[in-house]
């Protein structure tokens, strides 16, 4: 199966990887939904679709009962963005190196670009993390170390051997949660990350598994964005442990740590804003005065 062109759409599937993968990882912004395994894992909630114009990859996808657009790969011509705003309500993930290069022909075409604060992906550099150096991270240190001195621990590289233990860590975590949350995706990460091309670890706490993360390399392998994190909430501090430990296992290649979005929410918002980022993936949403209402 190949990508088909635009007007004509095809659902995200895994027969479609090696087309877009090799893509995504080039791009130079970071933003952490433009990978393969990130939309094929949420193509359910999200209703993933994909098309081509030229060489502009064009993703149409729909949320909260409105239709939606992407274009990871630059900004295709005039005339097919008017015709996606015709049969969509909005434009989504618009990076800042799109914004910049096209800023004039969007304010021509009457297309007005916005902040979209809640999806901008937070940017940590890598040695702060895996450090924890310094005043501002002096209560990050001491939870590191309260969990250090209370539980023996023990870290495996995320292999398919394991994964029935890390399935056991998300089961309790979404039974100490109470809620679905990105359990379904995580599940499915889960079965295929050898396959995504993604790496995680699993970490033992006292001889059980207690938590694992999962991500996966962008920008070229200098950035590497964390998609799943997820603990055992009796072991407390296992979420900064985890944090701290991983960054530090990742290689000098990688320069920064994209940790995504807080979606909105003020609580995650707070607790990212705590490892103090270094910077943020900005992304924008698009809209056309003249688009008809759908």
């Amino acid at each position: 199966m190949s990508i088909p062109c635009y007007p004509d759409f095809v659902p995200i599937s895994f027969e479609l990887q090696s087309d877009i993968q090799p893509l995504l990882f080039q791009l130079s912004d970071g933003v952490s939904e433009y990978t393969f395994a990130n939309l094929y894992l949420f193509r359910k909630r999200y209703q993933y679709h994909i098309s081509m114009n030229e060489d502009c990859l064009i993703l149409s996808g729909e949320r909260d009962g409105k239709r939606f657009f992407m274009t990871p790969w630059g900004i295709p011509k005039r005339e097919v963005l008017i015709g996606l705003f015709e049969t969509h309500n909005y434009w989504k993930g618009i990076s800042d190196s799109a914004l910049t290069s096209n800023q004039a022909e969007l304010d021509q075409w009457k297309i007005t670009v916005i902040e979209d604060r809640d999806n901008f992906d937070y940017l940590y550099l890598r040695t702060d993390l895996a450090e924890l150096s310094g005043k501002k991270y002096h209560k990050k240190r001491n939870l590191v170390n309260a969990f250090l001195n209370t539980y023996a621990y023990e870290t495996r590289a995320l292999t398919e051997e394991v994964i029935p233990q890390a399935m056991e860590v998300l089961e309790q975590w979404r039974k100490d949660k109470g809620e679905e949350g990105d359990y379904n995706a995580a599940k499915e990460a889960l079965e295929l990350f050898p396959a995504l091309g993604m790496q995680g670890a699993l970490y033992y706490i006292n001889g059980k598994p207690g938590g694992w993360c999962l991500g996966e390399p962008l920008v070229q392998g200098s950035m590497f964005a964390i998609h799943f994190e997820k603990g055992i909430d009796e072991y407390k501090g296992i979420y900064q442990f985890m944090n701290q430990t991983f960054a530090a296992s990742l290689g000098n290649e990688i320069t920064h740590i994209n940790r995504e979005q807080d979606m909105g929410d003020e609580g995650l918002r707070q607790a990212k804003m705590t490892y103090r980022p270094s910077g943020f993936v900005r992304k924008y949403l698009g809209y056309y005065t003249n688009a008809p209402s759908l």
